[in-house]
């Protein structure tokens, strides 16, 4: 775990996904964070039921670190992870699908 917890994680990167479903949201941080530093803090938005699974989810198939659910001053379902130098790259039409070499 690392030392710094999703309350205090400060977002390099803030990922709006309101009103998308985990499909679309997936397209969307994949392409946000397409050339991001390793270790960036990302704050994903997401107002999908299913994104409290999909996102700890894709997370663990990609090797990024889900740091859980954050505060949000104007109470929107906001969740944080951080990019791994390390993690699996997935296809740019499916971010559910790891990329082949």
């Amino acid at each position: 775990m690392n030392a710094t917890t999703p309350d205090s994680a400060a977002p390099g990167i803030t990922v709006d996904g309101t009103g998308l479903l985990c499909v679309t949201l997936l397209l969307r941080l994949r392409k946000e964070i397409d050339g991001a530093a390793p270790g960036t803090v990302v704050h994903v938005v997401a107002t999908d039921p299913a994104a409290p699974l999909d996102l700890p989810a894709w997370c663990h198939m990609t090797g990024h670190h889900y740091l859980g659910p954050v505060p949000d001053a104007a109470g929107r379902p906001v969740y944080a992870l951080r990019l791994a130098a390390d993690a699996h790259r997935t296809r740019p039409d499916a971010p559910w699908h790891r990329s082949t070499p």
